[in-house]
């Protein structure tokens, strides 16, 4: 059978369903193409299934990009206040966690559910379990589904990344851009755990499980302070996940294990116990028991000098670590790199080589922090791209 459109998106994630809302209330008669079994499954896994949906503070520099500035123009056109308000429209009861994050009271399913109900809305049709088996362009787009055949001026490639392939991701977005001669900025695991090199590995590993607060950067870029967990393999926790982003093979990682605080000041007076007992004392109100005990094993003092004391202190706040990897795009929660922005209109997201021809979301070369930045992107760019069609 043959179907026509005014557009056709590929894709039924955030961005593809935002994209298509935005046309299909301007009179464009848009379809969805998903080849999963339904839309919305990565937002129905965010947030530990409550959908952390946007984040009040975002701006440019929550993002990652080879041109930082990008972003800038469809996240000032449609910001986290624009989406609150069409949460609120549809009376879906939210709350702020830490760091400006925007979650659903309920489940995640209610923003799918909303979305669903804004496309019926905007008269968009939906096609599920459709896998593309070719894509032509003439005076159209022409996409070869088994035996169905969708034709339509406008094609909007909304495929997402590679990250979380259990649920369908793909490299179908960044082969399609190839196809048509767009250059793709090599895609990497972000927001990812990070995996010890076998030294660390024998030290920290069966302390799998402990948490603690830090501040981690890498190679002089941004510094984030929060929860670093140790896993079984390596580091995890919110302040590696947003670090990973930025890592890249053989950089080393730099972690303050006790921000703004100082252990060996108590001991400068010479009227104080200078034993290793009080040291074990005072490293425990900075870092959990076990942590704390560990690395006083393994940075034994020679000495109770100044300059050893200074060392100890030194080695606290800068920790570093080279990891062997990350945990791959299998727990990645976004993919690094994409079709690159120098393709792309920063104002619309269609190609400058290929008229018709849109990418939004997270194929693109534009990744966000942790804490709702991702969907945002999403949001903002499906946005841009809805109001040029």
């Amino acid at each position: 059978m043959i179907y026509s459109f005014d557009a056709l998106i590929l894709g039924g994630g955030a961005a593809g369903l935002m994209c298509a809302i935005e046309a299909g209330k301007r009179g464009r008669r848009i379809a969805i193409l998903e080849h999963a079994e339904q839309i919305g499954k990565k937002i129905l896994i965010s947030g530990g299934g409550r959908c952390n949906f946007t984040n009040i503070h975002c701006q440019p520099d929550n993002f990652l990009s080879d041109n930082p500035h990008f972003a800038k123009s469809a996240l000032a056109r449609y910001t986290p206040a624009d989406f609150a308000a069409l949460v609120e429209k549809h009376k879906i009861r939210y709350h702020e966690k830490t760091l400006g994050q925007l979650f659903c009271d309920g489940s995640a399913r209610e923003i799918l559910n909303m979305l669903e109900e804004e496309c019926r809305a905007a008269g968009v049709t939906i096609f599920v379990r459709t896998r593309i088996d070719e894509v032509r362009r003439s005076e159209q787009f022409v996409l070869q589904a088994e035996e169905n055949e969708f034709r339509a001026p406008v094609l909007v490639v909304a495929t997402g990344g590679l990250s979380i392939p259990k649920i369908g991701a793909t490299s179908f977005g960044y082969d399609l851009a190839r196809q048509f001669g767009l250059k793709i900025v090599n895609p990497r695991p972000g927001l990812v755990p990070l995996v010890f090199n076998s030294e660390d590995q024998f030290h920290f590993c069966d302390l799998a499980g402990v948490s603690s607060g830090v501040i981690a950067t890498c190679d002089g870029g941004p510094q984030f302070r929060e929860k670093m967990l140790i896993t079984h393999r390596g580091l995890s926790g919110p302040a590696i996940l947003q670090i990973s982003s930025y890592w890249t093979n053989g950089a080393e990682i730099g972690i303050d294990l006790a921000p703004g605080r100082e252990l060996t000041s108590e001991f400068r007076d010479r009227k104080r116990p200078r034993t290793s007992a009080v040291l074990r004392s005072e490293l425990r109100k900075l870092m959990p028991n076990r942590l704390a005990d560990r690395w006083l094993d393994l940075h034994l003092l020679s000495s109770w000098n100044n300059a050893f004391l200074d060392a100890l202190e030194r080695d606290l706040h800068s920790w570093t670590i080279t990891p062997t990897g990350t945990e791959g795009f299998e727990k990645a929660e976004v993919t690094v790199g994409g079709v690159s922005t120098d393709e792309l209109s920063a104002k619309t997201m269609e190609s400058r080589k290929v008229p018709g021809l849109f990418f939004i979301g997270e194929v693109v070369d534009v990744t966000g922090h942790l804490g709702g930045f991702n969907f945002q992107w999403a949001w903002a760019s499906g946005v841009a791209a809805g109001r040029a069609l």
